[in-house]
């Protein structure tokens, strides 16, 4: 197993200094390579059965042959590790030839070059609502997690709360293209590593005074957390996640009453279809968290 993991990191390596396309990173479904995802199967493969030891549930939800838009809870910091564990879950079921696109925010792109050319060959596209409308267009699913930054670095004693962070663009996404919203929950990721607190309100009066951002980036949040490897840690840094055990649940597909673009541009009825999808996630992921226990 240690030898198919060193072999799939040498090729996946290999495979991205031949990289040529002048495609701008992020704006095209065509950056999606099926044949790069392969060679992160064995990796995820051995972080999926041995590191992790995910338990996941719910996959006989997703309609067949139907197109839709998978909103998950984020969790782990930038490792996200429940997230790989869910695209693994997907391309073990369902090849590697049949397309998903995920939603990633805009300053990822411009975060790190060589990470935005693996996660385009992945099959990420910049979180636009172009973009999502061109992948449900050319027949694909689509997975977003709203709440970005916000949730993926939530305090500790607040790692069984969704949050969504308010985001209600995936909302207004799936009355326009008339798809079901099918929510991926999970639990274990959260304790990869310990947030204390968010001091972003302080960093960004640092920053009106004249601290520059890193990178010229406004991170939108600063945590303090503990973790590997750098123990205590200031600010979203990636960290090593620790071996925990990740369950993931699958929920059943969110249909609403009406759809259209004139549903998607009533803000009471926006707001609703939120609130249905919130505490549906709240309510799976209370159930999912009991049952572990």
């Amino acid at each position: 197993m240690f030898e198919e993991v060193r072999s799939a990191s040498k090729d996946i390596f290999d495979a991205l200094k031949e990289n040529k396309s002048t495609t701008k990173l992020g704006w095209s479904l065509d950056r999606r390579e099926p044949k790069f995802i392969q060679l992160f199967m064995p990796i995820w493969k051995w972080l999926y059965e041995y590191y992790f030891r995910v338990e996941t549930s719910g996959w006989h939800h997703i309609p067949t042959h139907k197109k839709v838009l998978f909103v998950g809870s984020h969790n782990g910091g930038f490792a996200a590790p429940d997230m790989f564990m869910v695209m693994y879950d997907w391309f073990q079921r369902f090849g590697v030839e049949k397309p998903v696109y995920g939603l990633l925010h805009p300053k990822v792109w411009v975060a790190s070059p060589l990470l935005s050319v693996m996660a385009a060959k992945v099959g990420a596209v910049v979180a636009h609502p172009k973009m999502a409308v061109a992948a449900f267009h050319s027949g694909a699913s689509v997975l977003v997690y709203p709440g970005g930054v916000q949730d993926v670095f939530r305090p500790y004693y607040l790692r069984h709360k969704i949050n969504l962070a308010g985001r209600k663009g995936f909302i207004k996404l799936a009355l326009q293209e008339n798809v079901p919203i099918v929510p991926v929950i999970s639990t274990g990721a959260h304790d990869t590593f310990l947030v204390l607190a968010n001091c972003y309100d302080i960093v960004q009066q640092l920053h009106k005074w004249g601290m520059p951002w890193l990178l010229g980036i406004d991170p939108e949040i600063f945590p303090i957390y503990l973790g590997l490897p750098w123990g205590v840690a200031l600010g979203p840094l990636p960290h090593i996640p620790i071996p925990v055990t990740i369950r993931t649940r699958v929920c059943p597909p969110i249909v609403f009453e009406r759809y259209g673009k004139e549903a998607a541009r009533e803000r009471e009825y926006v707001n609703t279809c939120y609130e249905i999808v919130r505490s549906q996630m709240q309510q799976e992921l209370d159930w999912l968290v009991e049952s572990s226990s």
